[in-house]
């Protein structure tokens, strides 16, 4: 079953088309990755799917049509943006008993959820938080009524790499535990690192979509192994079987220190395809 489905998708604001004919489908509990740089499309077609922005196509969550969403489907629904406003006076407990209420979730819960996302001074308010710590806060608030499906935003962009992998490590966590993530990101290797399948968003176009490993196989032109010999030498052979019997014989050697394809990474993948580099 499909949390997600869109078909021949569309949206423009005045004359600028932002999203063109975009067709794609995220199975229920996959980790999926909207891939682009910033304009892409990306944060756009996040508010289609939640419900706040008008459209032209088909698009629905859960099953239901997302011009037609309701209360039903928005206690289903978790959001992290990069624009998630905290109450900057209120604790960090009292920011999510505020939402608790809201979503009927029992205030138990929100200790939990709290220390979940490793945030267990909760009585600090939201304004003294690092951006990282800010980032938690949003996360939790996304995560206290155990939404069915979770979008993302860039929920890791800017944080430091201990932070970053810490979030990474809980989204995994959610995953194995059913719940449907979809992820806007421009960070390569986040993406390869957590995503199911990815989809490539080049000026509102998917451009490719697949496994990550498989789309680097894919462009693989090269089609190369490089070994660092223990001798000092870097060798560079045709992966083929015509090499098979060279290759082997740095290993009946021992002769091996590294072993390297030649694949690129989803960042060459997509400067291949559009010629742009993605935002640093």
């Amino acid at each position: 079953m499909d949390s997600i489905c869109i078909k021949q998708l569309s949206k423009s604001f005045g004359s600028k088309n932002v999203l063109n004919n975009i067709s794609l489908s995220v199975p229920e509990g996959e980790l999926f990755g909207l891939l682009g740089p910033s304009g892409a499309g990306k944060t756009t077609l996040i508010k289609i799917l939640t419900g706040q922005l008008s459209f032209s196509g088909f698009a629905e969550i859960l099953g239901r049509k997302c011009s037609e969403l309701d209360d039903t489907i928005f206690s289903k629904i978790g959001i992290v943006t990069d624009n998630s406003g905290l109450y900057e006076r209120l604790s960090c407990y009292d920011n999510l008993l505020l939402f608790a209420r809201l979503h009927n979730v029992k205030k138990g819960m929100i200790f939990d959820i709290l220390r979940r996302v490793g945030l267990e001074n909760t009585k600090i308010s939201a304004g003294k938080l690092s951006k990282g710590m800010r980032q938690r806060l949003i996360l939790a608030r996304a995560l206290l009524h155990h939404p069915q499906i979770l979008f993302l935003d860039e929920p890791t962009s800017g944080l430091d790499p201990a932070t970053a992998n810490d979030i990474h490590s809980l989204l995994l966590e959610l995953k194995k535990e059913g719940t449907t993530i979809f992820l806007t990101t421009h960070n390569m290797v986040e993406a390869h690192k957590l995503c199911d399948h990815v989809a490539l968003l080049n000026e509102g176009e998917i451009v490719e979509y697949g496994v990550p490993d498989e789309l680097c196989r894919k462009y693989n032109e090269e089609n190369n192994v490089t070994i660092l010999a223990k001798d000092g030498r870097t060798v560079r052979l045709p992966n083929s079987p015509e090499q098979a019997e060279k290759i082997a014989g740095f290993f009946m050697g021992d002769n091996v220190a590294a072993i390297h394809s030649s694949e690129p990474n989803l960042e060459n993948v997509f400067l291949k395809l559009t010629g742009k580099e993605l935002d640093r």
